[in-house]
């Protein structure tokens, strides 16, 4: 059938529309914002929550650079469904993962699925376990402080506070994490150091109420316990109840990691005695700028073992 002029025209015109509008498309599919999803662990925790508003202030100061999505799991332990959040992510097909892993070696599979979607990861505040990592052919950035450093840190203050021979005990995150085991070292060596007997060490699984069992049983089992150290500030939270309720306020000293901001009357008022500061605002927000800068094909500014160091400080009564 053949057209009339008019027609004929209109469909020339149709036609170099959309010849056009084809490499407009790829052109605006390329220049789009990249979409960053932050994983992080229990947002029951204060220093998680406080870690996803210091990347939504960010985000919102550089809106036009980059969306967020922002996820949490419900306890610290609770993997499986901190693994389906990732699966999801990588469905929603996000640019970028900035992952708090809840486990260091479980976690490695679905990160590899990320990656093997074009997914640049960033890993935070818990490190993934760099042997499984190998395993599996994967370089992954880890973005955090020194864990050992900062309990150990923690742990010599304590250490002046103390006798020779004197007992504590430790409450350990989940043991499964890298920063569980590191701050665990780190309070070991400064005790050690000092020569002051650690006589128990237990899981508190980052958890208040796991936490103060713990420390209740601690307290009951040797009652010439002199302090109780705790891997993160919710576990020290339950500890100060468990002294509180032993009637040992004074006599056994508690310190945790994290300073969050309920800690900070404590330490005040003497119920705890140190802790560690590691920025939590900030922790996501540098994982955030390293996954832009590969991104946008640079390197991130790694050392020799594949981390990107940041701050943590010891922080005691004022």
């Amino acid at each position: 059938m053949t057209l009339p002029f008019a027609g004929r025209l209109l469909a020339v015109a149709m036609l170099a529309t959309l010849a056009t509008a084809v490499p407009f498309s790829h052109a605006h599919a390329d220049t789009a914002k990249p979409k960053v999803a932050l994983v992080m662990k229990s947002l029951a925790n204060e220093f998680f929550l406080t870690m996803e508003d210091g990347a939504k202030a960010y985000q919102r100061d550089h809106a036009g650079e980059f969306d967020l999505v922002s996820n949490g799991i419900k306890d610290e332990s609770d993997t499986s469904n901190q693994i389906r959040i990732v699966e999801q992510m990588i469905v929603s097909g996000v640019n970028a993962l900035v992952i708090a892993p809840a486990d260091s070696k479980a976690l490695v599979p679905v990160v590899k699925k990320a990656m093997d979607a074009g997914i640049t990861v960033v890993n935070i505040d818990n490190r993934l376990d760099p042997d499984v990592l190998k395993s599996k052919n994967l370089s992954v950035p880890f973005v955090g402080p020194d864990n050992r450093k900062g309990a150990r840190l923690v742990g010599e203050y304590l250490a002046t506070r103390l006798s020779v021979g004197d007992q504590v005990g430790i409450i350990e995150g989940v043991p499964t994490t890298t920063n569980a085991q590191q701050r665990t070292a780190g309070f070991k060596e400064a005790m050690e150091a000092a020569k002051i007997k650690i006589v128990s060490v237990q899981s508190g699984n980052w958890e208040i109420d796991k936490g103060n069992a713990v420390a209740s049983a601690m307290l009951n089992e040797y009652p010439d316990l002199k302090a109780l150290l705790a891997g993160n500030d919710s576990m020290a939270l339950g500890a100060v109840s468990a002294v509180r309720a032993a009637g040992k306020v004074g006599a056994v000293q508690v310190v945790g990691y994290d300073n969050i901001k309920a800690i900070q009357p404590m330490l005040r008022d003497g119920r705890v005695l140190a802790t560690a500061d590691q920025y939590a605002a900030k922790q996501a927000v540098f994982g955030i700028e390293a996954a832009l800068k590969m991104l946008r094909g640079e390197k991130p500014d790694v050392d020799a073992d594949n981390v990107i160091q940041t701050p943590v400080e010891l922080v005691k009564q004022p």
